[in-house]
């Protein structure tokens, strides 16, 4: 674990993670937005991801990805396949239930990610961080108070979304233990790789159409790859390696912000006064969280 704090990122990790945030707050509206079954948009989303980033692997990292050991070959596959399940459940949430609901439950991940870490890596977080990512998770349940079922479709949805929050801290865990020792260009080429072979596979077995599609919906496939995978999940791989995968998950929790602000510019869901309220404490316990956090390490 030393390696993870005295490497010196060029880039301060805790600002990468805000570029993050903004990219992958627009996954839920463009796969809202889009026609295509959630199945294929997920399949899609890791295709075009793994293509775009393909030639820099194999141009400027072979090296690196002729390194890994097949123990380390076969969890950035298992990686993979947690992300697939992740993006498959919480895709078909947002086809049950509404925007809020759906982001507010899949960034319940924090607790399952605290809880993964301190089984399986021993890893201890500061009290007051955990306070800051109390407030945080509390701040997400106000927004989404007022939008929760506990009936009929929307219940499934509620379901799928919390089901992909914990496929998603699997995703995060084994990426925290690989990202100390694995180069990224290499763990991103096999986790993505998998994930678009596991989707495109479970599409094509059961048989959902992969063409044709309106050219809209090949946009929203391309700037899912491109903002929501690349500059969202490939960055917080990249931040993996300097921070704690805890941190990299309490801050996801701003997601909800940016989905409702762009559901209410793009679909005129306007965000209620109980929404900007649950935004507010959302930033209060993620400033307190990341500063106690970053102070612990530095």
């Amino acid at each position: 674990m030393s390696e993870t704090v005295t490497i010196k990122p060029w880039i301060n990790p805790y600002l990468a993670i805000l570029v993050g945030v903004f990219a992958v707050s627009f996954s839920a509206i463009l796969v809202r937005v889009c026609s295509a079954p959630p199945l294929v948009i997920a399949a899609y989303r890791l295709i075009f991801t793994f293509t775009f980033l393909a030639p820099f692997t194999l141009w400027g990292g072979a090296p690196a990805l002729r390194g890994m050991t097949k123990r380390q070959v076969l969890l950035s596959a298992a990686s993979g396949v947690f992300l697939a399940f992740h993006f498959v459940t919480w895709f078909i949430s947002l086809k049950y239930t509404s925007i809020a609901s759906s982001v507010v439950l899949v960034t319940t991940q924090p607790l399952f990610v605290v809880l993964g870490s301190w089984i399986f890596f021993k890893e201890r977080v500061p009290r007051m961080a955990l306070y800051g990512g109390a407030l945080a998770f509390a701040g997400s349940v106000v927004i989404g108070a007022t939008d929760f079922q506990l009936g009929g479709s929307a219940f499934i949805g509620d379901m799928l979304a919390l089901f992909a929050a914990v496929m998603v801290s699997g995703y995060l865990l084994i990426g925290r233990r690989l990202r100390g020792d694995v180069p990224l260009t290499g763990y991103t080429f096999v986790t993505y790789g998998s994930s678009a072979a596991v989707l495109t596979a479970t599409a094509l077995a059961a048989r959902f159409p992969m063409y044709p599609h309106p050219a809209q919906d090949w946009l929203i496939f391309v700037a899912l790859a491109l903002v929501c995978t690349i500059l969202g999940h490939t960055v917080f791989n990249w931040v993996l390696r300097y921070v704690q995968a805890s941190v990299v998950s309490v801050s996801v929790l701003g997601e909800p912000l940016g989905a409702i602000l762009w559901a209410a510019v793009f679909l005129g869901e306007n965000p209620t006064p109980r929404q900007a309220v649950g935004g507010a404490i959302i930033f209060s316990g993620l400033y307190l969280f990341t500063r106690v956090t970053a102070r612990g390490r530095g």
